[in-house]
C-alpha cells in the first residue's frame, strides 16, 4: 500500500475536549509519517504547519519558529506529499472555496488540499501555551491571539474529513496558513479572497494512532461530555 493515499493522524480532536493536552508524540517521530501536516504542541502550544519536512510552529505571539524533533503534541495529521492540480482560483472568499472544492470532489474520503498564492483580509490564531492541571479546551482557547493580514503571500494547507468522523477529526475542512515570508500564520478563522492554484491530494487509509501510554488518556471517561458541541464551539 502506498504511503502517498494514506493519512497519518496521532490522537482525536476528543481527546483535547475535556483538557488531555499532553504531548505524547515528538515531532521526529511524526515526520516519521509525512513530509506535511499540521497540529498544536503540548498545552495547545502554538499552531503546527508542516512543509517540506519543515515543522513550523506560530506561536501565541505571531512568531514563527522552526521547531526542534522533541517537541511533542497532543494532536497532528501528517502524510507524505504528492499533490495534483485541482483549480485556480480568484477571489473566493474561504466559505466559496470550501464550497468549490466541495462541488468537485467527494464529501465521503479524506483528502488535504494546498492552496499557494495571494490571500485577503485574512485572520489566523494561535493559543498561548498552558500547563497542568490544564482547563477544557473551550476554556484554554480563550487565551488566544488573533492574527490578520490585509494582503499577504502564502500557502494555506487544509485537511478534510468526513462528517461520519467528526470528533476523530473536525468533520469538514481544517485549515492552517504559513506565509511566504514565514512572519505571519496560525489556525484559518477566514479569509476575503484567495487567489492562485488549488492543489489536491486524497486519501484512501487513515492511520489513527492513539496515545495507550499516557495515563490520563486511558483512564479517561468521555461518557459525560459533549464533545461535537465543543469541538465545534472552539473551532
Amino acid at each position: 500500500m502506498s504511503k502517498k493515499h494514506t493519512l497519518y493522524q496521532h490522537g482525536t480532536l476528543a481527546l483535547l475536549v475535556p483538557g488531555l493536552l499532553d504531548g505524547t508524540i515528538t515531532m521526529k517521530e511524526l515526520l516519521e509519517h509525512g513530509d506535511t501536516g499540521i497540529g498544536t504542541g503540548e498545552g495547545l502550544d502554538g499552531e503546527l504547519i508542516i512543509l517540506d519536512g519543515v515543522p513550523y510552529q506560530v506561536d501565541h505571539n505571531g512568531n514563527i519558529n522552526v521547531v526542534d524533533d522533541d517537541f511533542t503534541l497532543p494532536f497532528a495529521n501528517s502524510h507524505f506529499a504528492e499533490y495534483k492540480r485541482l483549480t485556480d482560483i480568484e477571489e473566493l472568499s474561504q466559505a466559496e472555496l470550501d464550497k468549490n472544492i466541495g462541488a468537485m470532489t467527494s464529501a465521503n474520503t479524506f483528502y488535504s488540499i494546498k492552496v499557494h498564492g495571494t490571500f485577503t483580509n485574512i485572520k489566523t490564531r494561535a493559543v498561548k501555551k498552558s500547563h497542568k492541571p490544564y482547563a477544557t479546551l473551550g476554556k484554554t482557547a480563550e487565551d488566544q491571539s488573533i492574527f490578520l493580514r490585509e494582503s499577504v503571500e502564502g500557502t494555506l494547507l487544509s485537511y478534510y474529513s468526513p462528517q461520519i468522523f467528526d470528533g476523530v477529526a473536525v468533520g469538514g475542512f481544517h485549515h492552517h496558513f504559513l506565509s511566504d515570508a514565514h512572519d505571519f500564520g496560525g489556525h484559518v478563522l477566514g479569509f476575503g479572497g484567495a487567489t492562485g492554484r488549488v492543489e489536491i491530494q486524497q486519501f484512501d487509509t487513515l492511520e489513527q494512532h492513539l496515545p495507550i501510554h499516557n495515563k490520563d488518556f486511558m483512564n479517561y471517561d468521555f461518557s459525560d461530555w459533549d464533545i461535537l458541541g465543543e469541538i465545534h464551539n472552539a473551532e
